[in-house]
């Protein structure tokens, strides 16, 4: 099926206390960032991509793509980030309703990502979707309806939600899942040793 006009958000805005702090997706793996190896995937999913990420744009420059700050004050987590991103959709492509959010760190995403999400927000007659595997969903890895922002909003800033899954689970959300073998494509690096980890991976499936 040919899945309705989505754009990418790519989040970007986490601490990376457990890698050593810095811009966790701008670490390398296979000679290129984590975030380099996220755009190739999702890019040809979407018809365009931004990054969610606070402080100086520029260290992103190299990718050529629009960079949004939270809005909400504080660090209010990846709901502030996708609020960031459907606000400035709103602004920037008011044409375009719907956004895929995807974290900056997970270089093995799946290349359906996008078609499979919508058909199963569209097969539950749900406004949400989300990625699984292994057991496990992931709420970072989801759609969302430029419709829902305002609502979003008021969770964050009102009610002070932080939770994804609590605020999704008030719409109706669908859990997409995809298999682990030979790479849980939702693996994501939190630590040194997960970069390393991630080259591995990265072989095996070059090797696939």
């Amino acid at each position: 099926m040919n899945s309705p006009s989505t754009i990418g958000l790519l989040l970007a805005g986490g601490h990376a206390r457990r890698m050593g702090g810095g811009d966790k997706p701008l670490r390398l793996i296979a000679g290129r960032s984590l975030l380099a190896h996220v755009v190739d995937r999702l890019g040809p999913q979407c018809d365009g991509l931004l990054i969610s990420a606070n402080g100086d744009p520029e260290r992103f420059a190299d990718f050529g793509l629009p960079v949004v700050a939270d809005s909400v004050p504080g660090f209010a987590g990846p709901l502030a980030g996708i609020l960031a991103g459907l606000d400035w959709m709103a602004v920037n492509h008011p044409g375009h309703v719907w956004m895929v959010s995807v974290a900056a760190d997970t270089p093995f995403i799946p290349r359906n990502l996008v078609q499979r999400l919508h058909a199963a927000r569209a097969a539950a007659n749900v406004p949400l979707a989300c990625a699984a595997s292994g057991g496990w969903d992931h709420p970072v890895i989801g759609l969302w309806p430029v419709a829902l922002r305002d609502d979003l909003r008021q969770a964050l800033i009102v009610e002070d939600e932080r939770k994804i899954g609590r605020w999704t689970a008030r719409h109706g959300v669908a859990a997409v899942e995809w298999p682990v073998e030979p790479v849980d494509p939702f693996f994501n690096a939190n630590r040194p040793d997960d970069l390393v980890e991630a080259e591995q991976l990265h072989a095996r499936l070059s090797d696939a």
